[in-house]
């Protein structure tokens, strides 16, 4: 099956920049926030309450483009994060909104800073974490928005992370343990006392959520005595907890909290669709509004600080996204703006959610997007269609439902796509991610194929017109089947995968450090000779010589996850054996490609790669869409080759 070219959704409408993203509200309700681009470099953007037609920039950035910001609570800066190419080592910047004023609040060298806290009682401050003095930890400061001074609050003995309260008092850390647990640290200063540990089964699911404003009640997620993770209260005087919420399917994943008091008025959980549930009847007619609005899938964006007006962002597997403004008073909703109005009466495909039983017994949720008009999961399809397996990052992730751009795109040039929860996703209880422990290559790899399976007996999949495509640890996933199961596919498309276990480990970035043994738990220990063995056995780069189908490989120059030189092994790897590869680098990216130039120019080589061996449609290069694009190939076989010079010669 091939689309029309007349049905082809341009490249540019589903990975370029939005037309607006990201609104917010001011706490003090006097601005309106949201991000689109300037010359093609996306922005911050701020328009009055009263009148968000009459919008401004207050930034001008023109280099890799801002994803993110928050109001700061003082009612004339708004602050955002941004490293350099790719290199994850964030800075925090503050821009004036009305004279677009942009300082670095943390211009320390090389140092990995974020946004720790924003508070209603300390409006003219805002709290940093910065690995300035020791790579591996945070420490925290405070830096007045006005003067830019910062003083340190305190220095980081070796704790994952800090939980402060409201004047940024640090009140609690979280300490990672020798044996792979963690533990909850209550005190201040040098004085901290173990309030509760998780063992090692434990610890990915289990944690602090937040303190009360009163400073009375500690919020946490607990999956102890237990599978899945659910929400307690710690009363601090009495020393008692109580069990808030809990589900038997999957972990509870967020709450609605009161502005107030922070204590929770309702619950998110999230099996194959999310839910919404009501603690605190006071909040329900404001869920059921929401829930009756025909909104699809809604998040809450920003909140004023008197709770009257939310923003609300909005979607679903057949809307990008819109943005809406909740006036809680009047209880009514209106859209402000659609994020990506190109989209609109475009044949966008309907994703089905589907659970799937595992070999040994395990549920897998996965989610299947089939190309609009050729069938639907109950009433399945005319004839087999090509297919991609599309394999999430993490792996300590998930794919959930609702809008997918890789999705939308892949379905779109003809392909049904088969997205899998495999063991060691996140979400889902902690039996199913520890069932992921020691099986990257192997169990986790059994997963995938299993769904696979299910599809091509139900007849959605053509077994012998399938892909595989993934980045990070879905990028291993791809080297994994290619030489694991050389024959399974057709090809496949690495980004930003690692290829050797062993280098891997040894290359983490420094602030990884507290998931150091959760690396060696999950993937092998290079302390034991059977760890190692288990390294070299399952790492791609020693079975290069398997693979029989083509790869892609695409990686970032500047990826402080997964270094460059996991590529140039595997690439070279291969050229050993005799076997073709084709390899993509871009110098001015990390792990994976911010720019949307870099990004679309990869998808135009991947679209064609996959059409070439799979038969799907193809969008030719767009010099709009690639212009600016830094993307080299390394290697690649003739026809790529000419591609890649078409591809930068538009650009």
């Amino acid at each position: 099956m091939t689309t029309a070219a007349s049905n082809l959704i341009p490249r540019a409408s589903l990975f370029g920049y939005p037309a607006r993203f990201g609104l917010q509200i001011s706490p003090c309700g006097g601005w309106f926030g949201w991000i689109a681009p300037i010359d093609g470099v996306a922005n911050i953007w701020v328009a009055p309450f009263k009148a968000i037609d009459r919008p401004h920039p207050v930034t001008r950035d023109n280099r890799r483009g801002i994803t993110g910001f928050s109001f700061a609570r003082d009612g004339r800066t708004v602050l955002y994060l941004q490293d350099s190419h790719g290199d994850e080592n964030w800075h925090v910047f503050a821009a004036d909104i009305t004279t677009g004023e942009t300082r670095d609040l943390t211009p320390w060298p090389g140092a990995q800073c974020g946004i720790a806290g924003l508070s209603r009682k300390r409006p003219g401050e805002v709290l940093v974490s910065a690995n300035a003095r020791d790579p591996r930890y945070s420490d925290l400061h405070v830096v007045d928005l006005a003067t830019g001074a910062a003083t340190l609050v305190i220095e980081n003995p070796g704790f994952a992370h800090f939980l402060t309260d409201e004047q940024f008092v640090p009140r609690f850390a979280l300490a990672m343990q020798p044996d792979g647990g963690s533990a909850v640290l209550a005190g201040s200063g040098e004085a901290w006392e173990p309030l509760m540990v998780f063992p090692e089964e434990d610890a990915r699911t289990s944690g602090p959520s937040g303190l009360d404003a009163a400073g009375e009640t500690l919020f946490y997620y607990d999956s102890r005595g237990r599978d899945t993770a659910a929400l307690f209260a710690f009363d601090l005087a009495s020393g008692t907890s109580r069990l808030i919420a809990s589900d038997d399917r999957a972990d509870i994943s967020g709450t609605i909290a009161d502005l107030e008091t922070w204590h929770p008025l309702a619950y998110t959980v999230t099996y194959a669709l999310t839910e919404r549930h009501v603690l605190d009847e006071a909040i329900r007619p404001t869920i059921d509004l929401l829930d009756h609005a025909e909104l699809g899938n809604w998040t809450i964006t920003s909140r004023t600080d008197d709770d009257r007006y939310w923003t609300i962002g909005a979607s679903s597997d057949l809307l990008a996204g819109s943005s809406w403004l909740l006036d809680r008073q009047e209880m009514t909703v209106r859209q402000l703006y659609e994020v990506r109005p190109e989209l609109t009466g475009k044949a966008l495909a309907p994703m089905a959610p589907v659970v799937i039983p595992s070999r040994d017994g395990l549920n897998l949720v996965s989610y299947l997007t089939l190309p609009a008009g050729t069938g639907s999961l109950e009433q399945g399809v005319i004839a087999p269609l090509p297919a991609v397996l599309l394999v999430h990052g993490g792996p300590w992730a998930r794919d959930g439902f609702g809008y997918n751009p890789e999705a939308q795109w892949l379905a779109n040039r003809g392909y049904a796509v088969l997205q899998v929860n495999f063991r060691s996703s996140t979400g889902l209880g902690k039996a199913f991610m520890r069932a992921g422990a020691n099986e990257w290559g192997a169990r986790m790899d059994d997963d995938l194929e299993d769904a696979l399976e299910w599809a091509i007996a139900r007849g959605f999949i053509d077994p012998a017109r399938m892909a595989i495509m993934g980045a990070s640890y879905g990028g291993y996933a791809v080297l994994s089947a290619l030489t694991q199961r050389p024959e399974r596919f057709v090809c496949g498309i690495d980004i930003v995968g690692p290829a050797n276990l062993q280098t891997l480990i040894d290359e983490i970035p420094p602030y990884w450090e507290d998931a150091r043994l959760h690396l060696y738990a999950s993937i092998g220990d290079p302390r034991t000779e059977e760890g190692r063995a288990q390294l070299t056995a399952r790492s791609p780069i020693h079975h290069a010589a398997r693979i029989r189908r083509p790869l892609l490989i695409a990686q970032g120059a500047n990826d402080p996850r997964v270094l460059k030189q996991e590529a140039d092994q595997m690439a070279a790897a291969m050229q050993a054996n005799g076997i073709p590869v084709n390899y993509l680098l871009f110098p001015d990216e990390g792990h994976g490609f911010a720019r949307p130039a870099n990004d679309i120019a990869f998808k135009t080589v991947a679209e064609a790669f996959l059409a070439h061996h799979l038969g799907g449609t193809c969008q030719p290069p767009v010099r709009e869409e690639v212009a600016g694009t830094t993307m080299q190939l390394v290697e690649g076989e003739d026809w790529l080759t000419e591609l890649h010079r078409a591809i930068t010669g538009l650009a």
